[in-house]
């Protein structure tokens, strides 16, 4: 059995290797010449100490100073001893630059353009082969024709040759402006990554998801990959945006929520006069029964304003949840779907 050990640096670079269950992550790591830190290889000195996220394995022996009883019961590994029994998410405390590891490159050809609203664009590249990352995660996209890159999060689930994306149609934006006047189907893109640390943890308690306008991305990414391996846990998402147009995947996560009975979701508009049953932002339609008294993981991404504005709005409710996990991200002339 073989299993994808996740290496998530400090520096967000995201690299993702193959382990046998019989296999040392360290020794997995070494033969896709990836320098985690390493010193004794005997559960001695803690050098290789890191953090595992999610996930199964196993421990071999080793001593109290390298890996203390507490320390353990946190999650916290020695990779010269930790063996997979399933998936794994590594948190290694090193740049990928020390662990003289390179950012991967790939390319992919442009296999969809689609006009989703007046205001957003969907694409999607087709890979040569599955590409990897974890869900929320981004990669920086090279604009056909220029040296410039530009971020932008998967919106589709982790694993498949379809690579798709959503993003603001920005005025004169690079980026923009190629997808919209420049592009065509099977043109060639070349991009680097997955970069992040905004990625789907452990379902193991209700998820309260907050997205801000093309902030919707890596939550259908998450969806997507939740629809396929299913929680029991509570998740709800409140998607707001700043104007009617710029409301879409709505069908998609209708979808979502027919198959996902504890999936639920509503959208706001920010313009008073859109018309729209919720106007406001997507904190005015929230109450604090949705932090279910601190237990409870929120996502929240979108413009900085509204990063901000879910912190003051939790701040207000008096109740801090057991993790807050967001990713802020600005374009040229997109106001803020605030909180």
């Amino acid at each position: 059995m073989t299993y994808n050990i996740a290496l998530q640096f400090e520096d967000g670079v995201t690299r993702i290797i193959p382990c046998d269950a019989d296999e040392l992550v360290c020794d997995a790591a070494y033969g896709a010449k990836i320098n985690i830190p390493l010193d004794c290889r005997d559960g001695a000195c803690g050098t290789c100490k890191c953090h595992c996220e999610s996930g199964t394995y196993t421990l071999g022996v080793y001593i109290e100073d390298a890996l203390a009883e507490d320390e353990a019961a946190k999650g916290y590994v020695l990779t010269c001893q930790m063996k997979p029994t399933s998936d794994c998410v590594i948190r290694v405390p090193a740049s990928s630059a020390a662990c003289k590891t390179e950012v991967g490159t790939y390319g992919g050809r442009l296999a969809k353009i689609g006009r989703d609203s007046a205001t957003t664009v969907s694409f999607s590249l087709k890979a040569d082969q599955p590409f990897n990352f974890l869900p929320g995660q981004y990669v920086n996209l090279q604009v056909p024709g220029s040296r410039e890159t530009r971020s932008y999060s998967f919106s589709s689930a982790p694993n498949q040759t379809e690579l798709s994306f959503l993003i603001r149609d920005v005025p004169d934006g690079l980026m923009s402006t190629y997808i919209r006047s420049k592009a065509s189907t099977d043109d060639f893109m070349m991009f680097a990554g997955p970069y992040g640390s905004f990625y789907l943890r452990p379902t193991i308690r209700p998820i309260l998801m907050l997205a801000g306008g093309t902030g919707l991305a890596p939550f259908l990414s998450m969806l997507l990959w939740l629809k396929d391996n299913p929680t029991d846990q509570p998740i709800r998402l409140a998607y707001g945006v700043n104007t009617n147009d710029d409301l879409v995947e709505i069908d998609t996560l209708a979808k979502l929520k027919a198959a996902m009975p504890n999936f639920d979701f509503f959208t706001c508009v920010v313009d008073q006069q859109s018309g729209h049953p919720r106007c406001g932002y997507v904190t005015d339609h929230l109450a604090a029964g949705d932090l279910n008294s601190g237990d409870v993981d929120v996502y929240v991404c979108g413009p900085p304003p509204m990063v901000e504005g879910v912190r003051k709005w939790m701040a207000g409710a008096g109740v801090t949840p057991k993790n807050f996990l967001f990713e802020k991200f600005s374009s040229a002339n997109e106001a803020a779907a605030a909180a």
